[in-house]
């Protein structure tokens, strides 16, 4: 027996809650709604060599698209399976209360994931400007001639160590300032050659302010390239973490 593909959980009376349309797999599977109580999971059979392919994640996002034009949706991430309907509409009974909280905060929000990295040279430059015992080591080195293995390897364990400290303090400035303009904020993963990897909870109708907030970051900051991905479903806040209780508080 085929697992049931999960792609978001909404109220039982959203008045568009897609069945019947189109959803992942070839062929495609026909979208229909496991209901239970005041919740409805929109499902579909999930095919047996399930992959993010990219014709699947868009079915994927085009059904999240079609059931959150009436209303609030919560998504669930692409590969989200259970073992069958009723485990399903288990699932949405064991968590009625979260689940009806979260449709209710995330009512017209949408998200957008900002990752930030470092332009290597103007850092360098940021960081010989801001840090005088860069420079000196930096300048003494030189006169020498390059200087000693050992004085090259104390330069660049010294340039490395202030490279670390301005992107610590980067990353916690970026985040504050954009928290500003967003209703909550959710870390991403770590990566490498990413500082940052952030998803913030925007208010669709105030989108324009956060986009401004970024904006002004890479007008006042050259040194760091921020790369923005959104509006999107609001994929890491069906969760709350930290920056966003259960209770709803912020």
């Amino acid at each position: 027996m085929s697992s049931t593909y999960v792609y978001g959980i909404a109220a039982a009376e959203h008045p568009s809650l897609p069945d019947g349309m189109d959803g992942i797999g070839k062929p495609a599977r026909p979208v229909r709604i496991v209901k239970e109580g005041p919740l409805a999971a929109i499902v579909s059979e999930a095919p047996d060599d399930l992959r993010p392919k990219r014709r699947d994640l868009l079915a994927h996002q085009n059904v999240l698209a079609e059931a959150g034009a009436g209303g609030s949706v919560l998504p669930m991430r692409f590969g989200s399976l259970a073992p069958d309907e009723k485990a399903v509409a288990d699932a949405l009974a064991e968590r009625v209360d979260h689940y009806r909280e979260r449709l209710r905060a995330l009512d017209g929000k949408v998200e957008y994931n900002v990752k930030a990295q470092h332009d290597e040279e103007a850092v360098l430059h940021r960081v010989l400007a801001e840090n005088p015992d860069v420079r000196a080591l930096t300048d003494a080195n030189r006169k020498a001639g390059g200087g000693t293995y050992e004085e090259r390897l104390r330069l660049g364990e010294t340039v490395v160590g202030a490279v670390q400290a301005r992107e610590a303090q980067d990353a916690a400035e970026l985040r504050q300032l954009l928290e500003e303009a967003a209703d909550a904020v959710s870390t991403g993963p770590e990566s490498t050659g990413w500082l940052a990897n952030l998803s913030f909870l925007v208010d669709r109708e105030s989108a324009g302010r956060f986009l401004a907030a970024v904006e002004e970051i890479r007008g006042d900051r050259s040194h760091i390239q921020l790369t923005v991905n959104g509006p999107l479903p609001p994929y890491s806040f069906v969760e709350p973490g930290p920056s966003a209780p259960a209770d709803g508080t912020q």
